[in-house]
């Protein structure tokens, strides 16, 4: 196994937290909703959404420690903040402590969002940079599951307090990897055009491309690529409102599929569709069972049909699933037709947008904006996600009797999307880096 692919594998792990941490209050909603009760608005606000807006901070702001620290420092860091998300939020006292716990645990989710996928494409090869990318969102998916896994068992483990193991179990894993990032090397990328040390970079170029390798040559093209760093070093400017666009596209399209509006309420959903509550519960793992996967397939796939390619197959998917989920609701078809429809709606997006996202956001910006750039996309994803589950809570209050309405219009924007992926998109597979930026600006 190569050296440079068990630091990959490292760095994805900070996915298995994001996907855990994000997915977990599923289990806990009802619980503390019963135990510290609040109108629609505020349950919404203080406990679902509060971590997200956490996220929305630390992807709006991640660009700075990852340029300025580093990017092994700040996955180093990301692990240390896991940690006191994890037991300050198992231990609270009141919803105000709770939401103050859980900000701490979406900040990590959004710096994460940031330097993962600029880490593992700043240290992959053209070829495999595709399926390396998507291995971060393998190992989110994988945390997902678990976390929905978890929930299950905890459900019934110790009485009223299930919430809190299901919310503490996160630090084992938590410290586990913050160990492990402490005996990673930072990128050649970082070391080169922010620490200014080409020595250091070409000892990490050695560990992985091997002595035959020509590095001079390989930091010339970096260093090339950066000769218009001046200009560069501004993310808003007029050679770079290609590329913003189809960042703010992807990310704003990814969560305007509803992906988190049904992971983040996959149990109330399915009560909704009849299933009792241990049963939501044991649907909600087999959501986490499909969406590892699919995405496992995604991973092969990327650098074989191309981001592209994916989109386009998963476009088709959501419209399909989110039509069938709609109009099983309308027809009060057998709960087990709406959990078969959102099966489908998580396979499509694990193929699909769940796979290409942080690969292509990662991709096409240049090397000097790329944090910045990750720092938007990023950004605009986690608005538009805490958004979508601030008003959760309100949105399922308005269609109880009947929540077709929601997923109609999901399903019409991924209409959308189709249309963007269909002509908007373009394809950055088997490309270096430093070429991706000639190839939008065609």
């Amino acid at each position: 196994m190569p050296i440079s692919f068990r630091w990959i594998t490292v760095a994805a792990l900070s996915g298995f937290l994001f996907g855990f941490d994000t997915v977990v209050i599923s289990g806990a909603n009802l619980p503390i909703k019963e135990l510290w009760p609040m109108n629609p608005f505020f349950h919404g606000f203080f406990i679902m959404s509060m971590a997200l807006w956490g996220t929305v901070f630390g992807a709006l702001f991640g660009a700075y420690p990852t340029n300025n620290l580093g990017r092994k420092k700040t996955l180093t860091w990301i692990g240390i903040l896991f940690l006191i998300s994890a037991l300050g939020s198992a231990l609270s006292i009141d919803p105000y402590t709770f939401s103050f716990f859980r900000f701490i645990g979406g900040l990590a989710v959004g710096v994460s969002s940031i330097v993962a996928p600029i880490y593992i494409s700043e240290i992959s090869s053209p070829k495999n940079r595709g399926s390396l990318g998507a291995l971060y969102q393998f190992s989110l998916v994988f945390g997902i599951m678990i976390a929905f896994l978890s929930n299950y068992f905890f459900t019934g483990f110790n009485g009223s307090h299930d919430w809190r193991w299901m919310l503490g179990i996160e630090s084992v894993p938590a410290l586990f990897y913050f160990i492990l990032t402490l005996n990673i090397p930072d990128t050649p990328r970082w070391q080169i055009l922010f620490q200014k040390n080409d020595n250091e970079a070409i000892k990490t170029l050695k560990q992985i491309y091997g002595e035959k390798h020509d590095l001079k040559k390989l930091i010339d093209n970096i260093k090339s690529a950066d000769s218009s760093a001046e200009k560069q070093g501004f993310l808003i400017n007029k050679a770079n409102n290609k590329i913003i666009l189809l960042a703010f596209l992807i990310s704003f399209f990814n969560q305007l599929s509803g992906i988190n509006f049904i992971l983040y309420y996959a149990p109330e959903i399915l009560e909704m569709a009849g299933f009792a509550t241990k049963e939501s519960l044991y649907n909600s793992v087999f959501i986490g069972m499909t969406n590892i996967i699919f995405t496992f397939a995604g991973l092969m796939l990327i650098d074989r049909l191309g981001r592209r390619q994916l989109l386009i197959i998963g476009s088709l998917g959501y419209i399909i699933s989110l039509t069938g989920i709609s109009l099983a609701f309308y027809q009060q078809m057998s709960p087990q037709w709406i959990a078969v429809f959102i099966f489908a709606f998580i396979a499509a997006h694990a193929m699909g947008q769940g796979t290409v996202i942080w690969v292509f956001i990662s991709e096409i910006f240049p090397n000097r904006i790329r944090a910045k750039g990750q720092s938007f996309g990023a950004g605009v994803h986690w608005v538009f996600a805490a958004l979508i589950t601030l008003v959760g809570p309100s949105i399922i209050a308005m269609f109880q009797i009947n929540p077709w309405p929601i997923f109609s219009f999901f399903a019409f924007m991924m209409v959308l999307q189709l249309i963007f992926s269909l002509f908007a998109m373009p394809e950055t597979k088997g490309k270096p880096l430093e070429e991706i930026n000639q190839v939008i600006n065609i």
